[in-house]
């Protein structure tokens, strides 16, 4: 299992993490048998979003008997309630904190990792989030202790930067995929998945969507990934916005490329299904794969788009072409040079200087990116 830093936390995650929605099924003996095949794969990270009491329950009496608890970094939900016997998101302060500390009884812990303000996909929700002072009480239950760092869940990537632009928050969790992020923004976030959305021609990354995971880079906000495989519409034809059918390995790769990704989160509803998910770690490079798929999608294009994939390399001067440029990307989001990006180009072992412009790479492009005019571009951005 490889691990990554998640923002600026300080937390070493691990690139596969586990979702929860599988594990109710078999009136929640699943949980025990995921949260064991998990620790056992070297996974350290999942995501709790539902409120259920009986999911909790049994999340916790797994922790306590197999004395997994320290062995897991817990991403779990403020705003996510159990009333009337059905899954409810509020902005009632009062019922906010009721829940947490419900939340916490149930799971047999004191405190929570990543404490996440669950599900906000409207500006005018952002504010209430605001003016309710939940995020007030977030920043309350992180003095003291009860969670170590505050994020947002969201699939709107115009709410989202307004919160990391904030500050307000270390950790996000978004929907990442590459049919979704063609997607321009909308508080519907049943227009991800709208057939209707997808019949027309499209062209290259939601340029907000783009923004928003540049800006999570600079700001060192690590995003945690929902919707990896579109709730498993991408891996199926028929099912597919895109018309055309990815692999496991392909979603969960295209995901961990995009800037500041940490984890995905893998809504797995057997052992079989979280196994396939965990091969991704010993799949060889063309089973991870995923530029020439997307070259075929039917309708959709991603002309003159770096997808960070490394079809272009490799380099005879030995320049990481995709790294050089997403930090090229990042820099010219900004009007002045960020310190971070500087930084990271810095340590690179080779610089787009050293190109010699003999332009193999571009011939091996799926997507027809200038790669020779993007390196002459870094060195007049960052000097080399």
């Amino acid at each position: 299992m490889k691990y990554r830093e998640l923002g600026s936390t300080g937390l070493k995650v691990s690139e596969i993490g586990l979702g929860c929605e599988g594990m109710m099924e078999e009136n929640c003996a699943m949980t025990a048998k995921l949260l064991n095949l998990a620790e056992a794969n070297g996974v350290n990270y999942f995501d709790i979003y539902s409120p259920n009491p009986d999911l909790r329950t049994a999340i916790g009496e797994a922790l306590s008997k197999n004395n997994l608890r320290g062995k897991f970094l817990l991403q779990s939900h403020l705003c996510s309630v159990w009333k009337n016997d059905e899954y409810m998101r509020t902005r009632n302060l009062s019922e906010v904190k009721s829940g947490f500390d419900e939340m916490l009884k149930l799971l047999k812990t004191d405190y929570i990792d990543v404490g996440m303000i669950h599900y906000c996909d409207a500006l005018s929700d952002w504010d209430e989030i605001l003016n309710n002072k939940i995020l007030d009480y977030a920043k309350e239950l992180k003095s003291q202790g009860k969670i170590r760092f505050i994020g947002l869940s969201s699939h709107n990537p115009q709410v989202a930067l307004k919160a990391v632009k904030s500050k307000a928050i270390e950790v996000l969790m978004f929907s990442v995929n590459p049919c979704y992020d063609l997607m321009p923004p909308d508080e519907d976030v049943e227009q991800l998945w709208n057939e209707e959305n997808y019949k027309e021609n499209l062209l290259n990354m939601n340029p907000e969507r783009q923004e928003l995971y540049e800006t999570c880079q600079r700001e060192s906000v690590g995003i945690t990934v929902m919707k990896c495989f579109g709730g498993g519409d991408l891996l199926d034809a028929e099912l597919s916005p895109a018309g055309a059918a990815l692999t496991i390995n392909q979603c969960i790769a295209y995901a961990l490329s995009r800037p500041a990704v940490t984890s995905i989160m893998a809504g797995s509803h057997s052992e079989a299904e979280f196994k396939a998910c965990l091969d991704y770690e010993s799949a060889d490079e063309s089973e991870r794969d995923y530029a020439l798929a997307l070259a075929s999608f039917p309708k959709i294009s991603w002309k003159g788009h770096c997808m960070y994939c490394n079809h272009c390399e490799p380099c005879p001067v030995r320049i990481d072409i995709a790294s050089t440029t997403k930090f090229l990307n990042l820099a010219q989001a900004q009007k002045e040079l960020p310190e971070t990006v500087r930084e990271h180009y810095k340590v690179l072992e080779h610089h787009a200087g050293e190109c010699v412009q003999c332009g193999a790479c571009e011939k091996r492009c799926p997507f027809g990116v200038e790669v020779r005019e993007n390196m002459k571009q870094a060195v007049k951005v960052f000097g080399y």
